[in-house]
């Protein structure tokens, strides 16, 4: 029986984000939320020096359980869990600057965090912002943070990001292309691919037969071809193959109006053809409330939608609210899978 079996509650690994951010001050804050701790235990990857320091912004004195990487034993105390790495000095960081030594920290954390998954020590990963330009000095081939899961495990299906307010999730067809590239990258196949991923997410989430509704391309969803054909050659069709095998969903619907009609006609999730179609909605709607949960996995993962903040960095004013609920998501998440596996 492994640790995720002994323990009443989800297991949850907390990968450290950006040191030169608001990531040390969002991690220790949720070590100090008492809805944290209530709902899921935290194994939290980083440096110590940096988690204090974070504390010490926030105007927290933390008490939390600390040890090294490899002493497993550890994993099944009961609270949360510090795993030190001990890998960066605290003088080494220069607020707000993306630099090699802030990327090497954060892929180093989400390394540890998704190898404890993949043996099953956690049951969910999570991570306070990355900085993908600091990212990409430590890891060349960063282009994401799917692009890195897939990497590190080995991961040859299909992943997805979705973001997450409380009335609403966005999927997206395509993601970090070109806006140039959007209309080529669209087919009947892709799209019936996210409907599916999509309706397996909410349900993980607690959401039974979800209702989708899917965004058009064009201005107008295309005006009946006046403004273009992807609507009547591609989404209307792939939007009928998927009714046809029991969806429930509906489109294509103008873009500049989807949002509005699925709050108030109660769709659980938009289907946006591409990146900013969706995040631009959702950001207005739930800057500060936003979760991104990438799809596909064994395991959730989820973060807040927001970046690094750099702005702020080290002034104790970060917002925790969209980092509490990518934690609370993901203990969701995690409690409906591990039911679900019996």
């Amino acid at each position: 029986m492994n640790s995720i079996d002994r323990q009443p509650l989800p297991v949850i690994a907390l990968a450290m984000g950006d040191p030169a951010g608001i990531s040390p001050e969002l991690t220790a804050r949720l070590l100090a939320l008492d809805d944290i701790a209530d709902t899921a235990r935290l194994i939290v990857i980083g440096d110590r020096r940096i988690l204090d320091k974070g504390a010490t912004d926030a105007g927290l004195d933390l008490k939390v359980e600390t040890t090294t990487a490899g002493r497993s034993a550890s994993l099944d105390a009961d609270g949360h869990v510090f795993v030190d790495l001990a890998h960066l000095d605290p003088a080494e960081v220069s607020l707000g600057e993306a630099t090699l030594a802030g990327g090497r920290f954060a892929t180093a954390n989400f390394r540890h965090a998704l190898e404890l998954a993949m043996s099953q020590q956690v049951s969910a990963v999570c991570f306070t912002p990355f900085n993908k330009k600091a990212m990409r000095f430590a890891y060349p081939g960063y282009d994401d943070e799917i692009r890195f899961v897939c990497d590190v495990i080995g991961f040859k299906g299909k992943l997805r990001e979705f973001n997450v307010l409380e009335k609403v999730w966005n999927a997206r067809v395509t993601s970090h292309i070109p806006l140039s590239a959007v209309s080529a990258a669209i087919t009947v196949d892709g799209i019936m691919a996210e409907i599916e991923l999509t309706t397996r997410c909410l349900a993980e989430a607690g959401h039974a037969d979800a209702r989708i509704a899917v965004a058009g391309l064009n201005p107008h969803a295309g005006d009946g071809g006046s403004f273009g054909m992807e609507e009547i050659e591609i989404i209307e069709p792939a939007v009928a193959l998927a009714k046809s095998k029991g969806f429930n969903v509906d489109g294509p619907f103008p873009a500049d109006t989807v949002f509005l009609r699925a709050v108030k006609e109660g769709f659980h999730a938009v289907l946006t053809m591409y990146h900013d179609q969706g995040q631009i909605a959702m950001k207005l709607m739930g800057f500060d409330k936003g979760v991104t949960m990438i799809g596909g996995l064994a395991f959730p993962l989820c973060t807040p939608a927001h970046g690094t903040a750099y702005d702020i960095a080290g002034r104790g004013i970060a917002d925790i609210g969209a980092s509490r609920e990518a934690i609370l998501l993901a203990a969701r998440m995690a409690s409906r899978t591990r039911a679900a596996a019996g």
